[in-house]
């Protein structure tokens, strides 16, 4: 089932916020679910980098986390605000509890949750998660897991990520499961 044109059938009525570990699909899920619903696909990260006219990394390294998780706050809050849409935040975002409370109040937490092996594939070859840049990136992805996971666990809605499925087939099952709360997604008969 193939899902690049929008299915007049499905409604969203809250904005999905997709939480997770770096690797785990976010953006790829979350644009193919934008498609799906019809709805703007939103990206914190993207949206932060537009902002600061810099890239994660630069903001890390010129201003430091702190300042980069009070941007993040705040353009999370701004995103939710608009109309419903599906909105990938950074791995990071959800651990702050300003942002799960925002993100409760004015859409739904979906946790896409990956495994370690999944996930260090993913991300192994890419230079571009500042985090990473350690003497030993899977040690790193290894820890930032462990102490992460027990938070993404908050999340309303938990998908796990099959690492033989495909974007369609995880797309499929978030569809799924998000047309279980007909008050999140409506599928009209």
């Amino acid at each position: 089932m193939h899902m690049l044109t929008a299915d007049p059938k499905l409604k969203l009525h809250r904005t999905v916020v997709l939480v997770g570990m770096m690797g785990s699909g976010k953006t790829a899920i979350g644009r193919a679910l934008a498609a799906a619903c019809g709805v703007p696909f939103l990206d914190s990260d993207a949206a932060i980098e537009e902002a600061a006219a810099l890239s994660i990394a630069e903001i890390f390294e010129r201003d430091g986390e702190p300042f980069f998780r009070d941007r993040e706050a705040e353009v999370i809050d701004r995103l939710l605000s608009g109309p419903p849409a599906i909105l990938s935040t950074g791995g990071g975002a959800f651990l702050a509890e300003r942002n799960r409370d925002a993100i409760a109040k004015k859409g739904v937490a979906v946790w896409l949750n990956a495994d370690l092996g999944t996930l260090w594939e993913r991300v192994r070859h890419k230079n571009t998660r500042p985090l990473l840049r350690t003497a030993d990136p899977l040690q790193t992805l290894t820890d930032l897991m462990h102490v992460r996971t027990p938070i993404y666990q908050l999340a309303g809605i938990h998908i796990p990520i099959l690492p033989t499925a495909s974007i369609d087939e995880t797309t499929a099952s978030v569809i799924e499961i998000l047309a279980q709360n007909p008050d999140i997604l409506e599928i009209a008969p």
